[in-house]
């Protein structure tokens, strides 16, 4: 029998009890997180590691695509947006290009600085001046 991972439980628990806005953002990590693989197996010329790491960012920003809420104005933005960066992970992959990884690092970048933004703003207005991301 074996003991339960605690990482494991704590990630878990983490996915499960976020508002939505969390686990946007959480998506926005590791969609970076991928990037910076991706690019380090490129460095150490890992093309399989390469391979599973592209396609871990692009299913990261096609999942941003299809949550998108179509009412809200801003979607009409961001969809166009994760349509290009989702192009430009395909032909990184296929290029084995750190620029256009660097490219899409820094768009995400902005997203999720964006986002985090929107989060803290969103919890001082619900909860007063204390709410921190």
């Amino acid at each position: 029998m074996s003991l339960p991972n605690p990482y494991q439980s704590y990630q878990n628990n983490s996915v499960q009890t976020a508002s939505p806005g969390e686990l946007t953002l959480m998506l926005y990590n590791g969609c970076l997180k991928f990037i910076q693989l991706s690019k380090q197996a490129i460095q150490h010329k890992n093309i399989q590691e390469k391979n599973t790491n592209c396609l871990k960012a692009q299913k990261i920003i096609q999942e941003l695509m299809v949550t998108l809420n179509m009412d809200a104005s801003v979607s009409g933005t961001l969809l166009p947006m994760y349509d290009y960066l989702n192009r430009r992970l395909i032909e990184a992959n296929i290029q084995s290009n750190v620029e256009i990884l660097d490219e899409v690092e820094g768009f995400v970048k902005e997203l999720r600085d964006a986002w985090k933004e929107v989060i803290q703003i969103n919890r001082r207005l619900q909860y007063g001046q204390g709410g921190r991301v």
